[in-house]
């Protein structure tokens, strides 16, 4: 069985953002020409999912509107004869690709998140993709993921190797090698000190989890600030099922952050097709 559900995360304040997050969610900020929300629904859908499960909160139906089609734009823009930015519009969401929204009545953590889409999941594997991750890669990095889940039929964690003194922002893997990027994963260790660290693979916002993991999910205690843990899950999900973590090739943008944000903008700015080499010219003209 492939994986055809990706499961979004999208109910968090975006307070880190304020006052740009007051009004509008924050994965609705754009990154040169198109919102976080966009980059991580066209890597879902490049990997081959079809079903896009947004779980939301108060304040997030700009994320509706996106996907859903806009008539009256569309009819102005096919009668003015501009096709070019129909096209744009129109390959927001693609015939194929399905869109439902589920409400997240607390925001009691990222486990509470994926678990609203329980019902919706079913018996199948899924994937979980976090907005703010904003990750760029050849093939696109949940469609490498999706390709070891085929070899390993089981639960796929992103990682990256990150450098000592920032283990302690990141759920760190501990296991056994068995492949060049691929650990069978032992024990998940979260936020450790360097000293404490089993290794330097970070989990980062990219899984494909089993639907076992709901079970696990739903049995953890509450806990910092009331909150139920993804990561909790899988640490427990590890006693019934194997778990692999796969080092992905490509970069990943902390867009929750606002270096990351702006980091992210100057690097796809750079890389964007129209506008890389004017771009490129007016960042050498600030640096003379």
């Amino acid at each position: 069985m492939s994986v055809h559900k990706a499961i979004f995360p999208v109910a968090g304040l975006g307070t880190r953002f304020l006052p740009a997050t007051k009004a509008q969610p924050k994965e609705m900020l754009p990154v040169v020409d198109k919102p976080l929300i966009q980059y991580a629904v066209e890597e879902a859908y490049a990997a081959g999912v079809r079903e896009m499960i947004f779980v939301t909160g108060r304040h997030k139906r700009p994320i509706e509107d996106h996907f859903d089609m806009t008539f009256e734009l569309e009819l102005a823009l096919e009668q003015s004869g501009k096709r070019e930015l129909l096209d744009v519009v129109r390959s927001v969401k693609p015939d194929d690709m399905e869109c439902v929204y589920v409400r997240q009545p607390q925001a009691l953590g990222l486990g509470h998140a994926v678990l609203c889409a329980q019902r919706l999941i079913g018996n199948e594997p899924f994937a979980v993709l976090l907005a703010d991750d904003l990750m760029v890669g050849a093939p696109p990095v949940l469609a490498q993921m999706v390709e070891q889940y085929a070899d390993w039929r089981a639960s796929i964690l992103a990682v990256q190797e990150v450098p000592p003194e920032q283990t302690r922002r990141y759920g760190i893997v501990d296991g056994t090698m068995v492949g060049e990027r691929v650990m069978d994963v032992s024990r998940i260790v979260e936020k450790p000190a360097p000293e404490n660290a089993p290794s330097r693979w970070g989990v980062a916002g990219r899984y494909i989890l089993t639907p076992g993991v709901f079970h696990e999910i739903a049995h953890q205690p509450h806990g910092v600030g009331g909150e139920i843990q993804l990561t909790d899950g899988i640490a427990a999900l590890l006693r019934r099922e194997k778990v692999f973590a796969y080092r992905y090739r490509g970069q990943r943008y902390d867009c929750g952050s606002k270096e990351g944000f702006l980091q992210a903008n100057v690097e796809l700015a750079l890389a964007h097709r129209d506008l890389g080499a004017g771009f490129r010219s007016y960042l050498k003209s600030l640096t003379l």
